[in-house]
């Protein structure tokens, strides 16, 4: 058994941690370029921190998922402005769009230079700029991974700017950041957290370690995901949802992803929707395949195995099988009030192209067995 297990030098998790943000950048830089979310006043607390410890500050909005363009625009500011160190204050895209930015300042070219898929793939040859990853969502574990989501407009994908040297120095997770979002967010983002706790986990990459951030991820993730749905000021179910979201990327990042992330990016770059209501839109129908295929084709005792896991940590039941896990998805998918693909634009005729860019994504390697062209395609089909 090997297995090679990377995270961010430190994590910092709990309520009220947000006030140890001043002290944790005072050892990156003397000059923050804090990435916000399309209100930059929600980080007022952070750069007020930041003012009284000296530290300057030069802001810059994300409104939205953030593209090639976006983080050129905001590389060359962070760099005109003398920034040494970056901050990502807010959503999964603020995030990534931080590490993309850290990774640009002390790197020649642009963002496609080294995007994956669409982009030429080049390695990152410096060490990017210090960051600071601060999630004021429950969702996509970006402050632990080491890539980056960008939008290409041209190519109408999302890909992924990749190295180990994207992980962010440190991650502070302070659930009550995620008080009062919206039940729409809530569940976008924490049904992604939960595909990122059951992809990893039926991986074909799975280790010891990541299984039990995953297992216990899911306990925590869908009891809570519920409760803060329905109340967004528990704050009890918001600390399990930002605790799960953070064993998601960690996870993800170490084990991979599967066939639902694999569709993800093509869907996501293509169509204006929600990346975690897409990931719900395909987890029931991922897993059924799956299932089916393993049965079919290869020997089924370990990918049958995991799924049961999955199935008794999120139904509670002891006696829960590998086929219960899909309609407990799909249930709870329906109770948040995720829609289906075509909602979203997507119709039988876009298929065939988005099963073949999808075929190409790095997620597909983790899925627990390679799919055919005909089961992707029954997938999309039964998520529309």
């Amino acid at each position: 058994m090997r297995f090679d297990f990377t995270t961010p030098p430190r994590i910092i998790f709990g309520p009220g941690s947000l006030r140890e943000a001043a002290p944790a950048a005072r050892t990156l830089g003397a000059h923050a370029f804090v990435l916000t979310g399309r209100n930059p006043y929600r980080a007022s607390p952070l750069l007020a921190q930041l003012a009284t410890a000296r530290i300057a500050a030069t802001t810059f909005a994300i409104a939205g998922e953030p593209t090639t363009d976006h983080i050129a625009t905001a590389t060359a500011r962070a760099r005109a402005t003398g920034c040494d160190f970056v901050i990502g204050f807010g959503g999964g895209s603020v995030i990534d769009s931080a590490k993309a930015v850290g990774a640009l300042l002390t790197n020649p070219g642009e963002p496609l230079d080294y995007l994956e898929v669409v982009g030429r793939g080049a390695t990152l040859a410096h060490p990017a700029a210090p960051c600071l990853a601060i999630p004021t969502t429950a969702g996509t574990g970006a402050e632990v991974t080491r890539n980056a989501v960008l939008l290409s407009a041209q190519h109408r994908v999302k890909a992924s700017l990749r190295s180990p040297h994207m992980l962010p120095r440190a991650a502070i997770v302070d659930p009550e950041l995620t008080l009062g979002v919206p039940p729409a967010i809530t569940a976008s983002t924490g049904l992604d957290a939960l595909t990122q706790l059951i992809e990893p986990y039926t991986s074909c990459r799975a280790n010891p370690y990541t299984d039990a951030l995953a297992l216990d991820g899911l306990r925590r993730a869908a009891p809570a995901l519920r409760r803060a749905f329905r109340d967004g000021s528990d704050a009890a179910a918001r600390a399990d949802l930002s605790l799960a979201a953070l064993y998601s990327g960690l996870c993800l990042a170490n084990a991979g992803l599967g066939a639902v992330h694999g569709f993800a990016g093509p869907i996501g770059g293509a169509f204006p929707a929600p990346h975690g209501a897409v990931c719900a839109a395909l987890l029931p129908h991922t897993i059924e395949i799956n299932l089916r295929a393993a049965r079919t084709r290869t020997p089924a005792a370990e990918t049958e195995r995991r799924y049961a896991d999955v199935a008794r940590a999120l139904t509670g039941r002891p006696n829960a099988t590998a086929d219960d896990a899909a309609p407990f998805c799909r249930d709870l998918v329906a109770e948040l009030q995720i829609p289906p693909l075509r909602r979203y634009g997507v119709t039988s005729e876009h298929l065939p192209a988005l099963v073949e860019q999808s075929a190409k994504a790095s997620s597909m390697k983790a899925n627990p067995l390679p799919l055919t062209t005909e089961e992707l395609t029954e997938i999309l089909a039964r998520a529309l």
